[in-house]
């Protein structure tokens, strides 16, 4: 399979190439993906294949085979924003290439993952690779807003439910079989309000507040480690107060929590363990589970909580033997296998519905909501050839 799979894909690069630019171009921060889904769906029906449909939150999703055995692949199609313009070398949505990278918001992070999907199914097609499989390629959205979302949604409404999931995300052609979890949470404290210059008679929020985070801070450095996915953590990333003006003593208080959560930890217990810092640093708190409630760019609402599991797939899983296998047979080589430090839409297909998944993608995840971010196109070369070779590497049922 190694020399035909590689032929084929270095003979799509002009098209492979040229595709990824448009979708570059096609800028597409979450909840503003619909010119970057026409791109999609207009190159699905030119690469034959079998079925192209938006659903009604907006995910684009393209079959190619009618097998039993059913491989979904997915890439979020949402991006960040650009951010601070003037860190940029080249526009952020030039789709340039130079020197054998192509550059812009959405290069690594990940719309490379789609680009070699959609040539991946052409070789398929052209070889005669799908034998016994149908394959979902999956442009889906609100990722960066809300990991998981999106296969939430196809898997109770649309009722796709694959045997095997491929997480295209950056890995720089590593096989990654994990990744931490999060919970996000807010924690408010209360005080009560007094003249600036009379604070003695309020009780100041912003004051109560201080002393959890400096446990938050200690807390940090006591959360284990899993020998895999490493060490959870947690982060006070926004505070903020509320008070009658300026000049008055704050009476609320509310921190924004980022707990990463690793293998073996429970949201459950990251709760526990806030309330047991509020309660060492001696203050009353209010523990806010948050839910993501925003419309997608086509104006549908998919209430989520805002509680992503870790997942850990195991060196000897099918899925993952089936990946090694793959790429044995299109490199010529052993994979290296390694897990994500970031998440994915995995928290939800493995981490929730435990259907087996596993991650491989062009690009380098150092330039996932960077400056400059780009993509070498050798990469997006070797994961199309990959993706044509990985259906055809699994045990079929």
């Amino acid at each position: 399979m190694q020399q035909g799979v590689m032929d084929r894909a270095r003979a799509y690069q002009g098209e492979i190439v040229s595709f990824m630019s448009r979708l570059i171009q096609a800028s597409s921060v979450s909840g503003g993906e619909r010119d970057v889904v026409d791109v999609i769906r207009k190159e699905m029906l030119k690469s034959g294949f079998d079925e192209v449909t938006v659903d009604p939150l907006g995910n684009v999703i393209g079959r190619m085979g009618s097998g039993s055995t059913v491989v979904a692949m997915d890439a979020h199609i949402d991006t960040v924003d650009v951010g601070d313009s003037t860190q940029w070398a080249m526009p952020p949505f030039s789709g340039k290439v130079e020197d054998g990278w192509l550059y812009g918001r959405g290069a690594a992070d990940q719309k490379g993952g789609m680009a070699s999907m959609v040539y991946g199914m052409r070789i398929m097609r052209d070889l005669g690779l799908l034998d016994d499989v149908a394959v979902y390629v999956v442009g889906s959205v609100l990722e960066e807003d809300c990991d998981g979302l999106c296969w939430r949604y196809i898997i109770e409404e649309d009722r796709i439910r694959p045997d095997y999931v491929v997480i295209t995300e950056p890995t720089a052609l590593r096989i990654h079989r994990g990744q931490k979890g999060r919970i996000e949470v807010v924690v408010k404290t209360s005080g009560r309000s007094a003249h600036a210059s009379a604070p003695e008679r309020g009780e100041n929020a912003v004051y109560k507040m201080a002393h959890l985070v400096s446990e938050i801070e200690a807390l940090n450095e006591r959360l284990t480690a899993h020998p895999i996915l490493g060490k959870g953590t947690i982060v006070v990333s926004e505070i903020r107060s509320d008070s009658p003006s300026v000049n008055a003593v704050p009476d609320r208080c509310a921190v924004h929590i980022d707990r990463r959560l690793t293998a073996g930890e429970t949201k459950e217990a990251a709760l526990q363990q806030i309330g047991e810092a509020a309660t060492c640093a001696g203050v009353n708190v209010e523990i806010v589970e948050l839910t993501y409630d925003e419309p997608s760019y086509t104006g549908v609402r998919y209430p989520t909580e805002k509680y992503f599991p870790a997942w850990l797939e195991k060196e000897d899983a099918p899925i993952t033997l089936a990946a090694k296998k793959a790429f044995r047979s299109v490199f010529g080589r052993e994979a290296e296998l390694s897990t994500w430090v970031f998440s994915t839409n995995g928290t939800v297909t493995r981490g929730v519905y435990e259907i087996p998944t596993i991650g491989f993608g062009p690009g380098d995840e150092a330039y996932a909501h960077a400056p400059n971010e780009r993509v070498r196109i050798d990469d997006l070369i070797s994961a199309a050839a990959f993706y044509a070779a990985f259906p055809a590497s699994l045990d079929k049922q």
